[in-house]
C-alpha cells in the first residue's frame, strides 16, 4: 500500500459542480446574500473591481492585525464605490478584529470606516483567531449585542476559528451568521471532527481560510526527492478546488494578488470538482511536505 492509499478517504458526499462567483448564499438571518468567494488581502487594488465585475460581492478587511496588508483591498473598495451611487449597496463588507477581551468589547471598527471612502457601514462584524472556548464565550456577547443594535450598521456577525471543537459547538448552536475555519490538504481534520457532526439545519455559513497554505511547490518536490516527469504538481487554484469539492464548505476567503490571479481562480471554478483519487493524492503530497515546509 502506498502512502497515498493509507490516507483516509477525503469525504463521502461530493459536489457535482463547484461554486461560482455569481452564486449567492444567505448570510444567516441577516437578509444579506454573499458570493461563495470572499476577497481579502490583495496586491493590486484593481483586483477588487475585477472580482466584483465577475460576480463577487463579498469582501474581508482587518480592523487591526496586519493592517498594512489590507491597504490593497481598502483602496480597491474605494475604486468600486467611486463608480457611483448604488455600488455600496451591492456588496457585503466584513471587518475582523483580532483583539481579545477586554479590548474587543469596545468594537473599534470606526478606523476602517474612516479609512475607506464610501464604506459608510460595516455589514458583518467578525471576531478573529478564536482559539479557545473562553475566547469565544467572552467575545460572543459583544458580537450579539452589536448585531442587535446595528453597531456601525452591522446586520451579521461571525468568527474565524483556530479551534475546531469550539467551531463545531458554535455552528451547532446557530450562534453566528458565518464561521471561518481552516481546512486544506495538509490540515484535513475537519473531515473527522467537524463535518460528520454538524446539524443538518444549520443556518450559518461555513467559509474556509488558508486554503492554499499547504500548496506544494516545485522546490518542495525537488527537496523531497519526488521529482518525476509523471508527477502531477497541482496548481494553486487546484487547492481551492480541493476545498470547494467538499459540500460542507460554503465558500472560501481568498487573496488573489492581481486581477489575472483572480481570473485564474475564476477559470478553475468552471472546472469540475476533484475526484476522490485526486483529493487523496493532494492530501498525500502535502502530508509528505508538511513536516519540513508547512
Amino acid at each position: 500500500m502506498s502512502a497515498a492509499e493509507a490516507l483516509p478517504v477525503p469525504g463521502t458526499s461530493r459536489r457535482e459542480r463547484l461554486p461560482k462567483p455569481t452564486d449567492r448564499l444567505s448570510l444567516g438571518y441577516s437578509g444579506l446574500t454573499v458570493s461563495p468567494i470572499c476577497i481579502g488581502i490583495v496586491g493590486e487594488p484593481e483586483t477588487v473591481p475585477a472580482a466584483f465585475d465577475a460576480g463577487v460581492n463579498f469582501f474581508f478587511v482587518s480592523a487591526d492585525l496586519h493592517w498594512p496588508l489590507y491597504q490593497g483591498v481598502r483602496r480597491g473598495l474605494e475604486l468600486l464605490f467611486e463608480r457611483g451611487n448604488g455600488f455600496r449597496d451591492q456588496v457585503v463588507v466584513g471587518v475582523v478584529s483580532y483583539l481579545d477581551q477586554p479590548l474587543f468589547q469596545a468594537l473599534q471598527f470606526h478606523e476602517v470606516l474612516q479609512s475607506v471612502r464610501g464604506l459608510e457601514r460595516v455589514d458583518l462584524l467578525i471576531a478573529g483567531a478564536v482559539s479557545s472556548a473562553q475566547s469565544y464565550n467572552e467575545r460572543l456577547p459583544s458580537l450579539q449585542n452589536a448585531r442587535a443594535t446595528a453597531h456601525c450598521g452591522a446586520r451579521a456577525i461571525g468568527c474565524s476559528f483556530h479551534d475546531r471543537r469550539c467551531a463545531l459547538g458554535s455552528i451547532n448552536l446557530n450562534a453566528l451568521d458565518i464561521s471561518y475555519i481552516r481546512y486544506n490538504t495538509a490540515h484535513p481534520g475537519a473531515e473527522s471532527d467537524i463535518f460528520p457532526f454538524m446539524r443538518r439545519d444549520r443556518t450559518g455559513l461555513i467559509f474556509n481560510f488558508k486554503s492554499v497554505l499547504s500548496a506544494v511547490t516545485p522546490e518542495h518536490v525537488q527537496r523531497l526527492g519526488l521529482g518525476s516527469s509523471s508527477l502531477w504538481l497541482p496548481k494553486i487554484t487546484d487547492y481551492y478546488r480541493f476545498v470547494l469539492t467538499n459540500p460542507h464548505i460554503d465558500g472560501v476567503l481568498c487573496s488573489p494578488s492581481t486581477p489575472s490571479q483572480f481570473a485564474e481562480l475564476q477559470a478553475a471554478l468552471e472546472d469540475r470538482p476533484l475526484t476522490v483519487a485526486e483529493e487523496r493524492y493532494m492530501a498525500w503530497l502535502s502530508s509528505a511536505a508538511t513536516p519540513k515546509y508547512f
